[in-house]
């Protein structure tokens, strides 16, 4: 890993689906494991002003923003080993029938290779929401 700072990498993807119900299914806690791999693996509990849930790295705590009209889904997850990550996330309108969702990476201690692996995680993560969204039938649980 270069001491060099390096800047955050945006990944996204165009969701043919309104904002709005993209926004609900995304922004819902409890739909993490579904879409999000390294979320996935246990039961979601809310746990006063967070969510906690078992991962494949153990045992997480999740924080989202509140609820908002501008499509923001910020949201920390708090690591087993303590460490608090800030992941940014947005959904924006492109149109009435469809949006962008954006994830913001940002490379904190990775190496160059770990960086480049967690790019690819969240790309494969946000194409999973993108087939929720647009199946027959998707809504929020």
């Amino acid at each position: 890993m270069s001491d060099d700072p390096r800047p955050s990498r945006h990944l996204d993807i165009i969701i043919e689906r309104p904002w709005r119900a993209v926004y609900e299914v995304a922004s819902d806690p409890r739909n993490l494991p579904r879409w999000a791999a390294g979320l996935a693996g246990g039961e979601v509990q809310r746990e006063v002003t967070q969510w906690s849930m078992t991962s494949p790295m153990g045992r997480v705590l999740v924080s989202f923003v509140p609820e908002n009209e501008h499509g923001v889904m910020d949201h920390t997850v708090t690591l087993p080993s303590g460490e608090s990550v800030l992941n940014p996330l947005r959904v924006l309108p492109l149109d009435e029938s469809r949006c962008e969702v954006v994830f913001t990476l940002r490379r904190g201690t990775m190496s160059d290779a770990e960086f480049d692996e967690d790019a690819a995680a969240v790309a494969e993560d946000l194409a999973t929401l993108k087939e929720i969204c647009e199946s027959d039938g998707a809504a929020p649980m």
